[in-house]
């Protein structure tokens, strides 16, 4: 009697423990997590196989600037339709075109010989992935007390690390034996094969839960209550930093093989240095945001990366540029979480999508322009001026919109408090 009273605690024990977790989270969000994987195969390819095509295209440091951009203005730019067709029409059908989209594209990307093909190849691999990111956080967050937001949205982000963090390692690895073409293939397949089965997934969710056709995230802010231009800065301030961020990063394989003379695939594999940190600082960056709130970890994050910008191009030691790769992708990985969640509390009820959209157009756009100017920089300056100037406008973007969100916050608590 007394080892069958045992084992009837320890279940007891086991099924509040599974019930706290499925609190925290929930299975869709589980489910997302391998959607987040699954998207993102394909586009975190680009940057550390950029090495390997400026080889074979013999491009200059602008043109192979528009290697990035060819993909993130598209991306950038189809964040804005998506959020509105999210919004009207349901997510279910553009996180397909997210994934197994992508895919297709990502598959023309890899049989294209000359560049005017690879730049359209991205480009198309760019305008079909727009549908993932307005989509997914809102189908989240209606799943989600409001509480613990960040933290399942910073849970989310470990599928999207996931892939950054082991394409680059399989991409240098097929690259250095059968060309930079083989990742975008062989990784093409199976990305399309998960985008299918996410797709049915998550319609039987759907019909058994009624989740996602139409989702309502409890919110705080209604369309009179929301204050836009706190909201207009918050995205100015957490996109840049994404966007600066990025276009910094698109040159870091160049700057370690032509600066410190790196191999082709040692540079694309230092890259996952910079995911890895998705694997973990956005489960961080998600909790810490809702214990203190979301303004004051994209605010401290954005304060700190100008300074690391500048001391890169700067610094001699190889062990600190490690170091200082590694916390930028700290900074871009725990910013991510607490931007979706203050962005789906802050919007109006009815276009949070939409309003996701924008802010995921002014990061990805962002990056697609800045990249080819920090490419200009560095063919006309070198690599020191391009980080030391990319740093300071970081810095100056920071203290401007860190400002203005806390001024307006003061002032919108001062106006309730009249009330």
């Amino acid at each position: 009697m007394v080892q069958r009273g045992g084992y009837v605690r320890a279940y007891a024990g086991v099924a509040v423990l599974r019930e706290r977790v499925r609190r925290v989270l929930p299975p869709v969000v589980v489910l997302f997590v391998l959607a987040h994987f699954s998207h993102h195969l394909l586009t975190a390819l680009p940057i550390p196989l950029l090495p390997f095509i400026r080889n074979e295209f013999c491009l200059d440091y602008t043109r192979a600037a528009l290697v990035v951009s060819a993909f993130s203005v598209p991306y950038g730019i189809s964040q804005l339709p998506s959020g509105w067709l999210s919004d009207r029409f349901g997510p279910r059908r553009l996180l397909l075109v997210g994934i197994s989209g992508v895919a297709l594209a990502g598959l023309l990307v890899g049989i294209s010989t000359q560049y005017a093909l690879l730049l359209a190849g991205l480009a198309l691999m760019g305008a079909l992935g727009g549908g993932y990111h307005p989509s997914a956080p809102l189908l989240i967050s209606s799943v989600v007390e409001p509480s613990r937001r960040g933290s399942a949205l910073g849970f989310h982000m470990i599928g999207g690390s996931a892939s950054y963090f082991l394409a680059p390692l399989v991409a240098a690895g097929l690259a250095a034996s059968f060309g930079w073409r083989a990742p975008f293939v062989g990784l093409a397949i199976p990305a399309f094969i998960l985008g299918i089965v996410f797709y049915v997934l998550l319609g039987r969710r759907q019909k058994a839960a009624s989740v996602g056709q139409s989702p309502s995230a409890p919110t705080h802010a209604d369309d009179h209550e929301v204050n836009w231009v706190r909201l207009a800065a918050f995205i100015a301030l957490s996109g840049f930093l994404a966007a600066a961020l990025q276009a910094v990063l698109a040159f870091i394989p160049l700057y370690l093989v032509d600066v410190f003379g790196y191999s082709e695939p040692s540079a694309a594999a230092v890259i996952a240095l910079f995911y890895s940190a998705g694997l973990w600082a956005a489960v961080v960056g998600g909790y810490v945001s809702d214990r203190i709130g979301n303004v004051p970890v994209v605010a401290v994050l954005a304060l700190l990366t100008g300074p690391s910008m500048v001391l890169i191009g700067l610094n001699s030691s190889q062990a600190l540029l490690m170091g200082l790769v590694l916390f930028l992708g700290v900074a871009l990985y725990a910013r991510a979480p607490a931007s979706e969640a203050f962005v789906l509390s802050e919007s109006p009820t009815n276009h949070r999508s939409t309003v996701l959209g924008v802010y995921y157009f002014g990061a990805m756009e962002g990056n697609g322009v800045l990249a080819p100017i920090v490419g200009y920089l560095v063919d006309r300056w070198g690599f020191t001026v391009a980080f030391e100037i990319a740093g300071l406008g970081m810095m100056a973007v920071a203290l401007v919109c860190t400002l203005v969100v806390v001024r307006t916050t003061r002032r919108s608590r001062a106006s309730h408090a009249r009330r």
